[in-house]
This record gives structure tokens, C-alpha cells and sequence, in this order.
């Protein structure tokens, strides 16, 4: 998924220790021309990379948000 890519690329332009939601990995108007069900691929995808793949070493999850949306801390 290429929005997968972007969102892995775009978390290396993040400062240590900041909290963040995929979201906020993209750009307003991008994220809002993505479909729900995309939207949620999207999540699963990130926080399998998070746990299971390449941002392993990057990112740690943190919490969840009061919309349960997935809260994330770059290392």
C-alpha cells in the first residue's frame, strides 16, 4: 500500500518523544480523500509495522485516544 510507504517515511520527520496518530502522518485534505475502510487498513497495517516490522526499533504504541484512535511515540 503506498500510503503505507508515505506514512513510514513521513514518521522519520517527527521529533523524539512526540505523540502522534497515522493521521497525522498525512496532510489534511489526504487523509480526508481516503476511505474509511482505507482509513482503517491503514491503521492495522501501521501498528503491524509498529509491533512486527520496521518501525519496531522507531516507534513505540502509547495509548489510545477518547475516539480510540491509536496514539503513537517516536523514539
Amino acid at each position: 500500500m503506498d500510503c503505507l510507504k508515505r506514512a513510514i517515511k513521513e514518521v522519520l520527520n517527527l521529533q523524539r518523544d512526540e505523540e502522534f496518530l497515522v493521521k497525522d502522518l498525512f496532510k489534511g485534505y489526504e487523509w480526508n480523500r481516503l476511505a474509511i475502510g482505507e482509513r482503517r487498513m491503514l491503521g492495522s497495517l501501521f501498528l503491524n509495522e509498529v509491533r512486527n516490522g520496521r518501525l519496531t526499533d522507531i516507534v513505540n504504541v502509547a495509548k489510545k485516544s477518547s475516539a480510540n484512535q491509536q496514539i503513537y511515540i517516536k523514539l
